[in-house]
């Protein structure tokens, strides 16, 4: 397979990048840490079965960060050619010798490393053939319109597929390197009735492209959901049972990420500060991260400072466990690295073996929330308050559309009153998790 080939090749001169650009430093006092990632891609656009755009593109960085003593400095460039990296080297080293000296910077604890990136089934590459992505798109809108005479216009049907390469090394003798594909496609409907227009979304993504849900469903479910939007109401303010859909509750949780951030804890700008090792959730529900997951959207052998990513809980019966820490921080709080330099990878959340109907009959009255809008959440006091729409729910049944509403709450309060969630896992994200049903929050309506 000449994709494969090509790939690997690309790979193999990525690896010689790093080893030259460690091996450029002279003098061996000096740690140093270097990080490739490169990107090759394709991105496709069919709007009312005309092809508005196709686009290839292939990208990548180069980052080196060295540590002089205690004194760090870094750089990043596009450009790999020797000549540059040797510049690179100089300036970051020059960096370092003017920033502050900071006893907390340095490379990771060698024992922390990882020294085999073994396999997690991310790489599933595959000779594309744009004619048939072409058809694969049509095909979708045509299926969104034939879905339902309301179904006016198409915001498009997209289609993206990339493969990413990373390679890192340092100077206490590691070098290892991953590669990982990702294909998503989704629609974008518009629908009109008498009185209003909606527009609505259906995507699918997969590391392997045949796990990609068939176009017809994309269509008739991005169609489906754009309708199902028409006649929104308002409704009056008040307190009542919320729930947040399986396809937006991974927003819901995020807030955890930021909140459990090693920078925010040492610097003391997390509403968590004081609740390690406390209970911040209902006493069943335990949140772990699984970075091994194999094909899983997040996965990855290790974090942006080389470290070996490992499976952990995060939330146990209820009780948090750790925070989100890299090398930096986790020596500020006097702690050790878990692994989450650059972020989180998969978190698995526990749910109750019901259904989403089920859920919907145990909530019996409330807002059942599908989108949210804006950034109404502060990290230092926990305190919640965002745009949404989604649906009025009575005697367990959804009954209308609603819009123009705010929800707001404190994420401690939200936390602790989750109910239950249910089994209607959203596999799309690396928070897998299903529709969340919290007890109480205030509405903000007319």
């Amino acid at each position: 397979m000449q994709l494969v080939k090509e790939i690997n090749n690309e790979e193999i001169q990525l690896i010689d990048t790093v080893k030259k650009t460690l091996n450029l430093v002279k003098n061996k006092t000096i740690g140093i840490e270097v990080f490739i990632k490169k990107r090759i891609g394709i991105s496709v656009n069919v709007r009312n079965g005309i092809i508005e755009n196709v686009e290839y593109n292939k990208d990548g960085a180069l980052f080196i960060t060295v540590y002089n003593k205690f004194s760090k400095g870094s750089v990043s460039s596009k450009d790999f050619s020797i000549s540059s990296i040797q510049n690179m080297l100089d300036t970051a080293i020059n960096i370092s010798k003017y920033s502050s000296s900071d006893f907390f910077s340095g490379l990771p604890d060698i024992e922390l490393l990882c020294f085999n990136a073994f396999d997690l089934d991310l790489f599933h590459p595959i000779e594309l053939n744009i004619e048939d992505v072409v058809k694969f798109l049509i095909l979708s809108e045509k299926e969104a319109f034939k879905f339902d005479k309301r179904i006016v216009n198409s915001e498009g049907s997209f289609f993206n597929s990339y493969i990413d390469i990373n390679v890192f090394g340092n100077s206490l003798g590691m070098l290892e390197k991953y590669k990982s594909t990702r294909y998503t496609s989704y629609n974008c409907m518009i629908a009109k009735d008498k009185h209003s227009m909606q527009r609505d979304f259906y995507y699918s993504v997969s590391r392997k492209i045949n796990n990609l849900e068939k176009p017809e469903i994309l269509g008739k479910n991005a169609s489906s959901r754009a309708i199902s939007r028409l006649g929104s109401k308002k409704i009056n303010s008040q307190k009542c049972p919320v729930i947040f859909s399986a396809e937006i509750s991974h927003v819901f949780f995020s807030h955890l990420i930021s909140a459990l951030n090693g920078d925010k804890v040492y610097q003391k700008s997390t509403f968590l500060i004081n609740d390690l090792d406390k209970n911040i959730f209902p006493d069943w529900l335990n949140i772990q991260e699984h970075p091994h997951l194999k094909q899983g959207l997040g996965s990855k052998p290790f974090d942006e400072e080389g470290v070996s990513t490992t499976i952990k809980y995060i939330v146990k019966k209820g009780i948090l466990q750790t925070w989100l820490l890299n090398t930096y921080n986790s020596r500020k709080l006097q702690l050790r690295s878990t692994g989450n330099a650059g972020g989180i990878s998969n978190w698995i959340i526990t749910h109750h073996n019901v259904s989403f109907k089920e859920l919907l009959k145990t909530m019996h009255q409330g807002v059942l929330v599908t989108e949210l809008m804006g950034q109404g959440v502060d990290i230092i006091n926990g305190n919640y308050s965002r745009g949404a729409i989604g649906f009025w729910v009575e005697k367990g049944s959804i009954t209308y559309p609603i819009n123009e509403i705010t929800i707001s709450s404190n994420l401690k309060d939200m936390w602790k009153n989750i109910l239950s969630i249910s089994n209607d896992v959203d596999i799309r994200n690396n928070i897998q998790c299903g529709s969340v049903l919290l007890s109480e929050m205030q509405i903000s309506g007319h």
